[in-house]
Order: structure tokens, then C-alpha cells, then sequence
């Protein structure tokens, strides 16, 4: 128990509106404890670029039926991977009725979405602070040691038994006590995203969906002039959400800017049809966590808890980004765990491990373990050059009917690889690996 000698304000702070901090926010509020989220936006989501794909399964157990009335774009029905080349592309599409019902994916704009989350927190009784930005972390000692018992603004300060981190990949506040280092350059990419306004007909032609389903595109190949990386296009009601997500090492290392590298993928010929005649009506860049498990290091002391995007809670697999449903799936946790240390009258470090614990329980570290190789595997220089190279040879050799005498596929392959940079070591070497990391 913290032995702060002013009476708590509330019983938890959460800084951050994003999902992580509305969620824990509106499920400790359901607990019947006080709780205020405080938001450094004017409102949520007013400093949230763009939005993407939430996997929102985890969400619909909060919300039963959240796709039918929060302010979600599509549904996600066509999943499409795409390797590129200079000038084509070799793609697997996947599209299937089942993912409508019940709903696995939705696109959603962030300005609109984190909004409607942070009104069901009020809802429930959490009082909603935007406007504020928090300076620091008040601390005090205690016999378990230096315990957070609340936070600064400017020249206010606010106390409370439990602070929540939910302050994005930098979180300044886990910084500031050296709960969680810098994270390495190899761990971070460089988002780059633009919101692009088209027709809602346009979009269900271009992308062949109808009605409110929709398609996501995962895009690695010449489009990031080969830094390790990919881009994405997903499609909202009546806009597109487009980007490149670089290794931020990468970056640094071949001399690049994040700018230069997305103006060439938005002007690639296979790109270009998607994007025609729209108009760009947001556009900016920020930083992504990209290391999976070895970004989730310490994430509780005393009095604090660390949730969302500020534990490094981020899961790229290659065919598919992930964030926000691993953010909702530690709100969901950290309200178990802060709700039992609360009511045991233990808010150290020993008392809020149980956060730890349901975590540790959840999806949410069992997939960062699945896939706790992926990183490491998609580092590999070959997955953004030459494997979209021998996947477009071969396939041009395939289709290319020009009079000579066909030749067996496996011929045909074999001509490939004697064209292509990739060996057949190699493949075996990339296949095995991503085998393990996938």
C-alpha cells in the first residue's frame, strides 16, 4: 500500500486517449473506482495520423457488437500480399464472406474512432481531462521502495493510487523513472502516412468489395527502394489509408528520407491505378515500435503500469500489422491486475505484477512469442528485392506465350534462379527461417 500522505485525487490516472488508456480507463471505471484519463490532444484522437486495421475480436468482448456502432470504415474482407518490382507485382489474395461474420477486421480513422472509445469511458464515469499535457511523475518513498503516486501538469498535480502509462512508443513517463530504456534503432521504423479521398464507388470498384467490406494490402518489394520495410493501403468508406513503414536503421544507414522513399511508392505504376484522381487530405509521419517480444521489458513499479503502444506492443508478421488489438488486449489485463492490487490494498510493484501475470495469460504475449522471430526474419535484405524479382521472372516466363517451345515448370523455375540473385541455398536458408518465424 503506497504510504502517500495526501489523499489520492483518484483511484488511477491513465495518460493517453488512445485505445490502451479509453479502454483501462472505462474498465476500472466499471469496477466502481475513480478513474480520470488525461489526453494531451484537444480532444482524442486530434493527434492520431490516419488510423489502420484493428483486429477486433478482443474489442467486441468489451463492446459486444462494436462494429455496428462505433465509427468503423469497412470490414476487412480481401487480405492482399504483394511483392513489386520495378514495373509489376506477384500477389496472393485472400477473400472470404466468413471474415464479415462475425467480424475480424475493420479499418477505422483514428480521429474519429479514439473519440467514440474515450465517450464510452466518460459513459462509464471516468472523467475526461483533454487539453493537458503531463511534465512529469510524482513520486515518494516508501519501505517497498520509490512508489508513483501521481503526476504534474504544469503547475497542477494530480495524485492517485495507480498511474497508467498510455503515452505512445516513446512514453516519456516510463522513460523518465528508466522503467523502459530508449528503444534501439533496430526496434523502431518510420511511418509515413497519408489519408487520400476518393468516391465510396471508386473504392468498391477499384478494389472489387461492396457494400461496407473492404481490403487491406501488404506491400513489400520495390516500394521501399529496398529498406527493410513494406507498405500498406487499406481501404475506408470514402478514402484510402496509405503508407510505408521503414526500419528506421535501415533508413539512416542507405541515406534515405522517409518523405523520398513514399513519394516513390505512391508513384509506382502498380500503385498509381489504386490511387487516381484522389486527394490527399492528411498526410505525416511517426514513429512504430517494430521489435516484438524483446521490445516487452519492464512494464510495472510501483504505482505505475505500462500499456498499449508504450510496452512496445506491436506484431508485424509480414502479412499482416498489428497493434491496436494487442494495445485493448493489455488495457484489458491492466484493469484485471490494477483492479485486484487495488482492492488488496497493494499497490507496489509486488501488488501490480498481477498485470503482469494476465498479460503473460492473454493473446497478447502468446502471439508476441509465436512470433518472436519475425523481426529478426524480415531484416533479411533479399525479402525486399530480389525474392519480388524471381517471383515476376518466373511468372512472366509462365504466362509469356511467344511461340517457342514450352518448357516444364520445373525447367522454367530453374531458369529462374539462374537469372535471379536468390540461390536455391538461399531459399532453403529464408524458407526455414521464415518457416520458424511465421
Amino acid at each position: 500500500m503506497s504510504s502517500a500522505a495526501a489523499e489520492p485525487d483518484f483511484d488511477v490516472i491513465v495518460v493517453g486517449g488512445g485505445p490502451a488508456g479509453s479502454v483501462t480507463a472505462y474498465l476500472l471505471a466499471q469496477q466502481g473506482l475513480s478513474v480520470v484519463l488525461i489526453e494531451r490532444g484537444e480532444a482524442p484522437g486530434a493527434k492520431n495520423l490516419s488510423g489502420g486495421v484493428l483486429y477486433g475480436r478482443v474489442l467486441d468482448e468489451v463492446f459486444p457488437g462494436f462494429a455496428q456502432s462505433a465509427p468503423v470504415e469497412r470490414r476487412i474482407t480481401r487480405h492482399v500480399t504483394t511483392f513489386l518490382t520495378g514495373d509489376s507485382s506477384v500477389s496472393l489474395d485472400y477473400a472470404g464472406g466468413p471474415l464479415a461474420e462475425p467480424v475480424n477486421a475493420v479499418t477505422v480513422l483514428r480521429a474519429r474512432f479514439d473519440p467514440w472509445l474515450a465517450e464510452r469511458a466518460e459513459e462509464a464515469g471516468v472523467f475526461l481531462m483533454p487539453g493537458v499535457r503531463v511534465d512529469s511523475l510524482l513520486r515518494e518513498d516508501t519501505p517497498a521502495g520509490p512508489q508513483v503516486v501521481g503526476v504534474r501538469a504544469g503547475d497542477d498535480e494530480l495524485r492517485a493510487r495507480v498511474v497508467v502509462a498510455a503515452d505512445g512508443v516513446n512514453s516519456f513517463l516510463a522513460r523518465s523513472i528508466g522503467l523502459r530504456p530508449q528503444p534501439a534503432t533496430h526496434h523502431l521504423a518510420v511511418g509515413v502516412k497519408a489519408v487520400v479521398s476518393l468516391p465510396r464507388t471508386v473504392i468498391e470498384d477499384r478494389f472489387a468489395v461492396s457494400a461496407d467490406q473492404g481490403a487491406a494490402h501488404a506491400i513489400v518489394g520495390d516500394c521501399t527502394l529496398g529498406i527493410g520495410g513494406g507498405g500498406f493501403l487499406y481501404t475506408n468508406t470514402e478514402s484510402l489509408s496509405v503508407g510505408v513503414v521503414l526500419r528506421l536503421d535501415d533508413l539512416v544507414k542507405q541515406g534515405r528520407t522517409a518523405p523520398e522513399v513514399f513519394e516513390h511508392y505512391l508513384s509506382h505504376p502498380v500503385l498509381e491505378p489504386y490511387l487516381r484522381g484522389g486527394e490527399i487530405v492528411e498526410y505525416g509521419s511517426h514513429l512504430v515500435a517494430e521489435g516484438g517480444l524483446e521490445m516487452l521489458g519492464q512494464i510495472v513499479t510501483g504505482g505505475m503500469v505500462v500499456v498499449g503502444e508504450a510496452a512496445g506492443l506491436t506484431i508485424n508478421s509480414g502479412l499482416t500489422v498489428r497493434g491496436m488489438d494487442l494495445a485493448i488486449g493489455s488495457a484489458v489485463a491492466a484493469a484485471k491486475g490494477i483492479g485486484e492490487a487495488i482492492a488488496a490494498q497493494d499497490v507496489t510493484a509486488i501488488g501490480l505484477a498481477a498485470y503482469r501475470r494476465h498479460l503473460d495469460e492473454s493473446f497478447v504475449v502468446k502471439d508476441l512469442r509465436t512470433y518472436a522471430r519475425a523481426p529478426k526474419f524480415l531484416e533479411r535484405p533479399r525479402m525486399y528485392a530480389a525474392y519480388g524479382e524471381l517471383a515476376a521472372g518466373l511468372f512472366r516466363d509462365v504466362f509469356s506465350l511467344d511461340g517457342t517451345p514450352r518448357k516444364h515448370l520445373v525447367a522454367v523455375a530453374r531458369d529462374s534462379f539462374r537469372r535471379s540473385a536468390v540461390s536455391v541455398r538461399d531459399l532453403v536458408s529464408d524458407g526455414w527461417a521464415g518457416v520458424r518465424a511465421l
